[in-house]
């Protein structure tokens, strides 16, 4: 049984934040994540792509950001178990006992649900032969780009991240795009470039085909697409990227009686509770009148939720507000040196 102050379901940048929040209070938590990975949707989705709206910071990356964050709760020791995800949740007297689907128990005196628009996984090739080639060379989502570096690669998809990473991959890559429809629903500018690109031969264009066969043994060799005049093109490929987009899904938070509504969770803004004393819910997942889906939102709503921890962890104290510049006991926590 793991005991702690508060447990965060969700190690996405919102999540992270409320750890550093909690930590400078004085509170100690653990992170569970379904991903196998720190960094939510930031490292799942856009790793290498740029952020423009963090406070203070111009630009930075999905993974920079998450970098920043992980660093700035180093001080506190957080637990992360990832590749986890949270099955039961059980209130006894005022602590919270929550078990996840390995079995591993929790103590906690709070929740702060941080999990993004819940549990997501990509929509998949639907074709059964595909699985022994997942996570090896067939992928759907990009992790390390530099594994495709004067390789095959084919692309299938139609929307922004199929369009990005065929014009990006295709500076280090012999790229094929496959797209079901003669048209795009990614950005026009994208899709000009990528036929720019087919034009100058740094992209192979397939459009009206998708796949019908992936040939190989352990590694994948040849690729089937077939047109929708019945037409089929056998493609060598050294790898294939499959984006289609992602299923979201709140699974078995659906069951812990929260108020629910068109897949998000109501809140009070004051602290960014549910209607479920000791659970809080913060980022994509929560909503209230005036909702903003922005990191720095997040941010905003793990600062406060935080404090609404408090009282739970810590019932028979009375929480007093301290700036980082000027409490000598903030500082301490944050393993601030001092100065001679």
């Amino acid at each position: 049984m793991n005991k702690t102050d508060v447990l965060i379901i969700g190690a996405g940048p919102t999540g992270l934040f409320c750890a550093h929040q909690l930590g400078i209070i004085g509170l100690s938590c653990e992170i569970v994540d379904n991903l196998d990975k720190v960094g939510g949707q930031c490292i799942e989705l856009y790793p290498d792509k740029p952020i423009y709206d963090i406070p203070a910071i111009p630009e930075c990356t999905g993974e920079e950001l998450t970098e920043n964050l992980i660093k700035q709760i180093k001080p506190f020791n957080v637990n992360f178990h990832l590749n986890e995800r949270v099955e039961e949740i059980k209130k006894i007297n005022t602590r919270w006992f929550v078990k996840t689907n390995k079995n591993k128990e929790f103590d906690v005196a709070s929740i702060v649900i941080a999990g993004g628009v819940g549990s997501f996984e990509p929509r998949k090739f639907p074709l059964k032969d595909c699985e022994k080639f997942e996570g090896k060379s067939l992928f759907y989502s990009i992790k390390d780009k530099t594994i495709f570096k004067d390789k095959t690669i084919s692309i299938f998809g139609g929307g922004d991240s199929a369009l990005d990473w065929a014009i990006e991959l295709s500076e280090t890559s012999n790229v094929n795009l496959i797209h079901r429809r003669d048209g795009f629903s990614g950005a026009e500018s994208s899709v000009q470039k990528v036929k720019e690109l087919n034009k100058k031969g740094k992209i192979n264009l397939f459009t009206e085909y998708q796949i019908d066969k992936i040939i190989g043994d352990k590694e994948i060799e040849l690729v089937k697409i077939k047109h929708d005049n019945g037409e089929i093109k056998e493609i060598k490929s050294d790898y294939v990227l499959g984006f289609f987009g992602l299923i979201m899904q709140l699974g078995p938070i659906l069951e812990w009686g929260l108020n629910i509504d068109k897949k998000t969770i109501p809140v009070n803004t004051e602290n960014f509770e549910t209607n479920k004393k000791g659970i809080f819910a913060i980022g994509d997942i929560c909503t209230y009148p005036g909702k903003l889906k922005l990191i720095l939102s997040g941010f905003h709503e793990g600062a406060l939720a935080a404090r609404g921890c408090f009282t739970y962890a810590r019932p028979d104290e009375k929480y007093r507000f301290e700036f980082t510049t000027t409490s000598k006991t903030l500082q301490g926590r944050l393993g601030v040196k001092k100065s001679d």
